[in-house]
C-alpha cells in the first residue's frame, strides 16, 4: 500500500460503505468530473476536492495506508463514514490512476494527517499511562472483581426467580404482559453490571410478536439463559474453557491473553449490526500461515461507525491474541507491521456436510453460540422454492441459506458471480442456516467479493 500502483479494487472499497445508500451515492461520485486537484502519494494518503451544491468543493481526504485500517476526513456535513465523497474518491483511485496522480499532499491533508498522527502518540502514552496505574494496585482491582461478581450472582438468582415464574404461569402469559416486563427485568440485570443477560433478556421481550410458532422459540430462548444462569451460579466446578465462555457470555470483560500470534491476515468479511445504544463490527480474519480464524469485535456509538476498518480481500501482517473461553474464536489486533494490501490468499473450503458438523462441535465448547465461520468449497447458489440453499454438486448435500441472508442485495450479487457456476464462499453457519459474507469465483486469480 506504501507503493505506487498499488490499488485496491472497487468490490474492496465499496465494502466500506456503511449502508446501501452510501455505496450507490459513492458509486455516482467515480468519474473524474466532480473532481479536482486530486492526488495520492508514495505513503499511502489519497485526496482530492469535489464540487458539491455550496459555493466550496469538499476537501476529502483518506489514509489508506494506516496499519489500523482506512481514516477518513471530509469538510461535508455528512455523520456517516467513510462519506459517499470518501467512497467516490477511492474508486475514482481505484478505476482511474490517471485521475488520481502521484504528488504532493496539500497542507489541510496534511494537518489532518499530523493531527491523527499526534493523537495516536498521545492515545498510545494514556493506554500505557493506565495500564500501569492499573497494575499498581492489584489488590484494589480483586476487591472491584469481586463486588461485580456478587452483583451479577444476585441479578442472575433473580432471572432465576423470574423464568421460574414464567413458566409456572405459562408461556401465554408473557404475550399479555407485552414488552414491558422484560425491558424492567433487562433494566435489572445492567444494574447487576451483566450486560450478557440483559440482552438476552431483550431478545426474549422480542419473541412473542416474531410470528407463528414464538412459543417454541420462547421456550427454546428461556432454556438457554436458565442454562446460561446456572453455568454462573456453579462457575467453579465448570472446566476453565467453559467457565470463561460463561464469564463472556454474561458480560464480564476480559483481556486477550492468549499468545501473539504473527502471520498475514486475510480480511475475510466486514459487517455491521446496531441497536438503540450501540453499533458492533464483526471483522473475519484468516491466517494464510497459521490457517486460524479470528474474529475482530469494534464498536461505535449508537448512529456512528466503529473506528476500526478493513477492506475484505486485503491482507496485512500483525499480531493477534486470542480472548480466553472455549471455542472462543475472538481475538484482538496488535501491533501491525504492514498496511492491508491486496492478496491472493484464499481459505481452504470444505463441504456444507463438514460446515455443519463443525458448528455441532462448536457448540459443545459453547452452547450459546448462534453460528460458526466456515469457507463452503465448490457450492452452487440454488433456489430451493422460496428460499435459497449452497448447495454441493458432487455429493448433493446443500445448507439453506438463513432468512436474513435471503433478503439482502449481496445473494443476487452470490448468484451473478456463480451463474450457475461453484464458488467459494466464506460465512456463518448456524442452526437458522448459512449466511454467506463473502465470496470468490472458480477462477484462482478472482477477486472476493463482499456479499454484506
Amino acid at each position: 500500500m506504501t507503493q505506487q500502483g498499488v490499488r485496491w479494487t472497487a468490490e474492496q472499497v465499496l465494502a466500506l460503505a456503511p449502508d446501501a445508500a452510501s455505496r450507490k451515492a459513492g458509486s455516482k461520485l467515480a468519474a473524474a468530473g466532480p473532481w479536482s486537484q486530486a492526488g495520492t502519494s508514495d505513503e499511502g494518503t489519497v485526496w482530492g476536492l469535489c464540487k458539491g451544491s455550496g459555493s466550496k468543493p469538499y476537501q476529502t481526504v483518506v489514509d489508506v495506508a494506516d496499519s489500523s485500517g482506512p481514516a477518513y476526513k471530509c469538510s461535508c456535513p455528512s455523520r456517516k463514514f467513510p462519506c459517499k465523497h470518501a467512497l467516490g474518491l477511492l474508486l475514482l483511485w481505484a478505476g482511474d490512476a490517471g485521475a488520481v496522480p502521484p504528488g504532493q499532499a496539500p497542507d489541510w491533508a496534511e494537518q489532518w494527517l499530523e493531527g491523527r498522527r499526534r493523537r495516536a502518540a498521545e492515545r498510545t502514552t494514556r493506554t500505557g499511562a493506565a495500564s500501569g496505574a492499573t497494575s499498581a494496585d492489584p489488590e484494589a482491582a480483586r476487591r472491584r472483581a469481586e463486588r461485580r461478581a456478587e452483583r451479577i450472582t444476585a441479578g442472575a438468582t433473580e432471572l432465576e426467580q423470574r423464568l421460574t415464574d414464567l413458566l409456572r404461569g405459562g408461556l401465554a402469559a408473557a404475550e399479555q404482559a407485552g414488552y414491558g416486563l422484560w425491558e424492567e427485568t433487562a433494566a435489572r440485570m445492567v444494574d447487576a453490571q451483566a450486560p450478557g443477560l440483559a440482552a438476552r433478556v431483550r431478545e426474549l421481550g422480542a419473541i412473542p410478536g416474531s410470528g407463528a410458532g414464538w412459543p417454541v422459540r420462547l421456550l427454546e430462548e428461556c432454556a438457554l439463559l436458565h442454562l446460561l444462569d446456572q453455568g454462573w451460579l456453579r462457575r467453579e466446578s465448570l472446566p476453565e474453557g467453559l467457565a470463561a465462555t460463561v464469564r463472556s457470555r454474561v458480560g464480564l470483560p476480559g483481556a486477550a491473553d492468549g499468545p501473539p500470534v504473527r502471520d498475514r491476515w486475510l480480511a475475510l468479511a466486514q459487517y455491521d449490526t446496531s441497536d438503540s445504544r450501540l453499533t458492533t463490527r464483526r471483522i473475519w480474519l484468516h491466517g494464510a500461515e497459521s490457517g486460524r480464524t479470528a474474529l475482530l469485535l469494534s464498536y461505535g456509538a449508537a448512529g456512528r461507525a466503529p473506528e476500526l476498518s478493513l477492506p475484505v480481500g486485503l491482507a496485512f501482517e500483525a499480531e493477534v491474541s486470542a480472548y480466553p473461553g472455549g471455542g472462543q474464536l475472538r481475538a484482538a489486533l496488535g501491533q501491525r507491521f504492514t498496511a492491508p494490501a491486496p492478496a491472493d490468499v484464499r481459505p481452504p473450503g470444505i463441504t456444507p456436510a463438514e460446515a455443519a458438523a463443525r458448528y455441532g462441535e462448536a457448540l459443545r465448547d459453547d452452547p450459546w453460540l448462534d453460528s460458526y465461520p466456515s469457507t463452503l468449497a465448490r457450492v452452487i447458489p440454488t433456489p430451493d422454492g422460496d428460499s435459497w440453499q449452497l448447495a454441493d454438486p458432487e455429493s448433493g448435500l446443500a445448507l439453506p441459506l438463513t432468512p436474513s441472508a435471503r433478503s439482502r442485495p449481496g445473494l443476487w450479487r452470490l448468484v451473478a458471480l456463480s451463474g450457475g457456476a461453484p464458488v467459494t464462499v466464506f460465512g456463518e453457519c448456524g442452526h437458522r442456516g448459512f449466511t454467506p459474507l463473502t465470496a470468490w469465483p472458480e477462477d484462482p486469480t478472482g477477486q472476493a467479493v463482499a456479499l454484506c
